[in-house]
């Protein structure tokens, strides 16, 4: 079997964990139930470039389930769980992936996939779609359409459609409201606060956090954060986001003002250099950086380096860094995603509904070849097909339109009466 993975014997640690998440994703349980029976995927050669947790163990397992083969590689390289990829190795799946990947072998893992010239790729920062434009064309002959989970990856790929580059659909998961109104927020804040504990230890109550960037993620991140006690503090370049923080109770402030008095940085911007040396020379003694947009980018790792005279790691994924003015700065988990290189990233009960709109967007984009090459949101009718199966999941009922109703909401005649 081809894979590549840190340690085959793990497998069985894997295999409880995948277990565990299965028992807590109720949704795509149903969906694989159904894909098992109707086999809407049979034939299918289907690539990722996905965080390889055990959450995206029971998406692949569902995908199987569904007739379809799949080659998977690790979307960041710290963000594998060996334990998951054995398991996934020992069932069959053609797995690329460990934990602390270089630069280098990350892209080899993303080239073994697409070795397998899959007909439709599914991605998590567009990495595995900019390999394919930019140096295997070739595997475009066979890809008739792809999906992509994050807010960075969507926008990568709007820039590639609007140069007309892009050269086959792709359905942004991310943009589903029952994927960003709860993986964004509630996920995202909440393994973002786990992994800063799990890498400090350190208490939140009466600190001064500032969240850099009030998009969905960061406002699940600030409200996590408040209700742990922390003092919060948003940096914003957008005026109705930033009023939008304003109106939420939080203080707003520019970077500049905000790194004299902050004690924890958390960037979820999804841009580069965010937090640059102007801002790092200011910063108070002991100050701790963490970033939870995606890429390693948001907080300027050469500028830290250029400012500090020497560095050690203190525990796991807290690296001190003494700057040339004797302050302190510790980084966190190498400025890459610390909600899932220091912690086990979002909870399954919301990868739950990610990874049900990525399936069934999977069966659309199958049953809906041909079309034009550009992004497309998640159908309104899968997005509410999951919302449904959530809710019905949860033991939770919900009203419906009367006849009357519907008339009324698509007629203009009535008026005030």
């Amino acid at each position: 079997m081809d894979f590549k993975v840190k340690d085959l014997s793990l497998s069985k640690k894997g295999e409880l964990l995948i277990e565990w998440a299965s028992r807590h994703m109720p949704v795509l349980a149903q969906i694989a139930e159904r894909f098992k029976e109707e086999k809407p995927l049979e034939g299918l050669e289907i690539g990722a470039c996905l965080h390889v947790t055990k959450e995206t163990a029971v998406l692949v397992k569902t995908l199987v389930a569904g007739g379809a083969e799949v080659a998977l590689c690790g979307s960041n390289p710290l963000s594998t769980q060996d334990e998951v990829a054995a398991a996934l190795a020992n069932m069959g799946v053609r797995v690329y992936a460990w934990r602390r990947e270089t630069t280098e072998e990350y892209y080899w893992c993303i080239n073994r996939v697409l070795d397998r010239q899959p007909s439709i790729t599914l991605d998590d920062g567009a990495d595995l779609v900019t390999t394919i434009h930019s140096s295997r064309r070739e595997a475009l002959r066979k890809i008739i359409g792809g999906t992509e989970e994050t807010t960075t990856g969507v926008m990568r790929l709007k820039a590639m459609a609007e140069k007309g580059v892009l050269q086959y659909p792709i359905i942004a998961v991310n943009n589903a409201y029952t994927k960003y109104l709860f993986d964004n927020r509630y996920g995202t804040g909440q393994s973002t606060i786990d992994g800063i504990l799990r890498a400090t230890n350190i208490l939140l109550a009466g600190k001064r956090l500032v969240v850099c960037g009030y998009g969905w993620c960061g406002k699940g991140l600030a409200l996590r954060a408040r209700g742990m006690g922390a003092n919060v503090i948003v940096t914003e370049v957008d005026p109705v986001r930033a009023l939008e923080a304003v109106m939420d109770g939080f203080q707003v402030m520019p970077m500049g003002e905000a790194a004299s008095i902050g004690d924890i940085f958390v960037t979820v911007t999804g841009n580069i250099n965010v937090i640059r040396m102007e801002h790092m020379v200011k910063m108070r003694d002991g100050a701790i950086l963490a970033n939870s947009g995606h890429f390693n980018v948001e907080i300027s790792i050469p500028d830290l380096e250029k400012i500090s005279v020497s560095k050690r790691i203190i525990r796991p994924n807290l690296e001190e860094y003494t700057l040339k003015n004797g302050r302190r700065i510790y980084l966190l988990a190498e400025g890459r995603l610390v909600n899932l290189a220091a912690a086990e990233g979002h909870p399954p009960e919301v990868m739950d509904m990610s990874f049900s709109n990525q399936a069934l967007c999977v069966e659309y984009l199958a049953k809906n070849p041909g079309l034009e090459p550009k992004v497309y949101d998640v159908p309104r009718e899968i997005d509410e097909a999951v919302a449904k199966l959530k809710l019905r999941s949860m033991g939770v009922e919900i009203d419906e339109l009367t006849e009357e109703q519907k008339i009324y909401l698509m007629s203009w005649e009535s008026g005030t009466t």
